[in-house]
């Protein structure tokens, strides 16, 4: 049976870690997709606020996350995936922003990720505007992006290599539009590609990918064709729902394009399709904001809703065809 994950925003409060960890445990989840990004918004670097958390030292926030990473382990949750803060990149920030991301936030995130005994750490790559006038301008777009987003990865692989860490790139759409379309790491052949070429040069799974299926579906991807060209290169997942036009990270199987019932997302062909490939990840779900949506009171029924569901996916996967 496939393990069931949750994001720890929203749940897990720094003030009280150990109570946030057992509402995980039960309502039945075995996982957690620890949201490192939370502790660094984008909205902080405007105008020029840099994030003052990840100035500490290394000492001083491995210390900070001990009694995160105690309580997870004493109520038996595996922190098996982690979302590093983003983006990695920015064009509309200050340069000494964009360096504390990356000679500061970035190389921190990947310690954290080893000292609480993750193996997974997703990360959202840099992602110019969507304001190309054609085809072959998007494709130059794109390759700016990749030799911006590899000259970072190559100075995090080999720590990655070292801690036994795979970066996982997330598929992301552009933002600003009135129509989103595809962003960095949508299309599978060339993110195939880029992933083993990393795994090759550093002897050890550095990269692999996250399927965000709420991106995928704001996007109007062929999730069965992205999913099978990836194959095992998919290690961890994104699970959640929406409109199709708004990434609101929402639970499954809450929005319909019809009233006749008919799902916004195609969840029996994701499940045939991560069956198809020998998935056998957590199936983790990042739909904190579904948290804020109901009363407070709420909360505990809505963490045991979201678990049902996993468990739902997870029977099924064993029964797919």
């Amino acid at each position: 049976m496939h393990k069931i994950g949750i994001q720890t925003a929203n749940i897990v409060k720094d003030e009280a870690p150990k109570e946030g960890f057992r509402r995980i445990a039960n309502a039945g989840f075995d996982c957690v997709d620890f949201s490192l990004d939370t502790y660094l918004r984008y909205e902080e670097f405007a105008p020029d606020y840099r994030g003052r958390f990840f100035e500490k030292s290394l000492d001083e926030l491995f210390e900070f996350f001990t009694p995160h990473k105690n309580a997870a382990k004493s109520l038996n949750i595996k922190i098996n995936q982690m979302h590093m803060p983003y983006p990695m990149f920015a064009t509309n920030i200050s340069r000494e922003a964009n360096e504390y991301i990356r000679y500061q936030v970035l190389p921190k995130s990947m310690e954290i990720c080893a000292f609480l005994e993750c193996h997974n750490i997703v990360a959202h790559l840099f992602n110019l505007p969507n304001t190309v006038p054609d085809k072959a301008c998007a494709l130059e777009q794109e390759g700016i992006e990749w030799r911006a987003n590899a000259e970072v990865l190559h100075e995090l692989a080999p720590f990655a290599a070292k801690r036994g860490i795979t970066i996982c790139l997330e598929n992301l759409y552009k933002p600003g539009q009135r129509r989103l379309s595809e962003g960095p790491c949508c299309d599978p052949v060339k993110l195939s590609a880029r992933i083993d070429y990393f795994n090759a040069k550093y002897k050890s799974e550095v990269l692999g990918a996250c399927f965000d299926t709420g991106h995928a579906n704001l996007t109007d991807m062929d999730m069965a064709s992205y999913l099978k060209i990836l194959g095992p290169r998919v290690k961890t997942l994104h699970i959640h729902d929406n409109d199709c036009m708004t990434d609101l990270h929402q639970i499954p199987y809450t929005f319909t394009n019809t009233r006749d019932k008919i799902c916004s997302t195609n969840w029996d062909e994701f499940l045939r399709t991560l069956k198809a490939i020998g998935f056998t990840g957590v199936l983790s779900f990042e739909t904190a904001p579904a948290l804020k949506a109901f009363p407070q009171e709420l909360a505990d029924d809505v963490l045991r809703f979201i678990a049902s569901i996993g468990k739902h996916f997870a029977k099924e996967l064993d029964n797919a065809k």
